[in-house]
């Protein structure tokens, strides 16, 4: 779907949600179309800026919808920079709207704009070792801040979001969609997902879900939920929060820039910033490869159940290539 038929199908929605909120609105604006629709829409009276997002139907109930947005202000309140909630004229966090072109129902939620730009933008555009380094440190020490705050919230009655759990990530019914079911998938490379699903659904099963261990996170921690504006870094788009090991916001964090040369030493950096914020024992520090590729299957899964995203075809076949390959590696040894 081409920008131009996104915001012909979804804006007359946004314009509608937009009277519900506390803001003159001015200069509707398509940013993406992703798991959610977002415009960046201004308030007249003063120009500061906001985020709508259209949540995707199915996705998210409202009552994750408002844990979502419950977690992000004790994150807030914690001293992590993240977006700030803008609240209906009723007090509510979202307002129900329908697509007229298409009938379907969404939840719109509002946010103040995040200033800055993205940091896989900022580490695509530079050489510069030590830039790359003290970037991943600080996401590192910031990936531990939630990790700690996390462990030690107690969420409010009533709160509930989706697990990333054994079976969130390898069961058969997986949050992210069937991997092994992807349409370009041979059947022995399905019968090999297959059977790594479930020596990772196994050693999955043996983990702690102890606090410490496993609590909330935020799922999708890579330089590209991060803004960077001067020397403060801003998490954004908790779509995908949910309860899960603390080894899975590590591996994320690091498996989008695991190909590149200098990957070694931008994992020593996150984890140098990391642990000096939130201890971590080596053994936890030991499953990262597998948890790594973990998520590139869940990945291939999400590809998998929105056939419609416009990405790469090289994309998508060097993460199913590097699957297929470490799931062969695995499978000649023992998790």
């Amino acid at each position: 779907m081409d920008s131009e038929t996104v915001d012909r199908t979804f804006a007359p929605a946004a314009h509608e949600a937009l009277k519900a909120f506390p803001i003159d609105a001015e200069d509707l604006t398509l940013v993406s179309l992703s798991e959610n629709v977002t415009f960046k829409v201004a308030d007249r009276r003063d120009g500061r800026a906001y985020v709508l997002r259209l949540h995707r139907p199915g996705y998210h109930t409202l009552q994750e919808l408002v844990s979502e947005r419950a977690w992000i202000r004790a994150l807030a309140e914690a001293g992590i920079d993240v977006p700030s909630a803008v609240l209906a004229r009723d007090g509510q966090d979202y307002v129900p709207v329908t697509i007229p072109a298409t009938g379907e129902q969404r939840f719109a939620g509002m946010a103040s704009w995040t200033e800055g730009r993205l940091l896989s933008d900022v580490l695509a555009e530079t050489d510069n070792q030590k830039r790359v380094e003290e970037s991943f440190t600080q996401l590192g020490a910031i990936t531990a801040a939630m990790h700690n705050q996390a462990s030690a919230w107690q969420p409010p009655p009533g709160f509930k979001r989706h697990a990333l759990d054994s079976d969130g990530l390898m069961g058969m019914a997986p949050h992210w969609g069937e991997f092994w079911e992807h349409r370009s998938l041979s059947a022995g490379e399905r019968r090999l997902l297959l059977e790594m699903r479930q020596r990772l659904h196994d050693m999955l099963g043996r983990l702690s879900r102890e606090p410490h261990a496993y609590s909330l996170i935020h799922a999708d921690m890579h330089p590209g939920n991060i803004v960077v504006d001067g020397d403060r870094l801003t998490v954004i788009d908790f779509d995908d929060a949910g309860y899960g090991w603390h080894q899975y916001d590590l591996a994320t964090a690091l498996t989008h820039w695991q190909t590149k040369s200098n990957a070694a030493e931008i994992e020593r950096a996150f984890l140098a910033g990391y642990r000096a914020n939130r201890p971590v024992p080596d053994e936890a520090l030991s499953l990262i490869p597998q948890f790594r590729l973990i998520r590139w299957m869940a990945t291939i899964g999400w590809f998998h159940q929105r056939p419609e995203v416009n990405r790469p075809s090289s994309v998508f076949e060097e993460r199913k290539a590097w699957v297929l390959e470490q799931c062969e590696a695995l499978q000649r040894s023992r998790l």
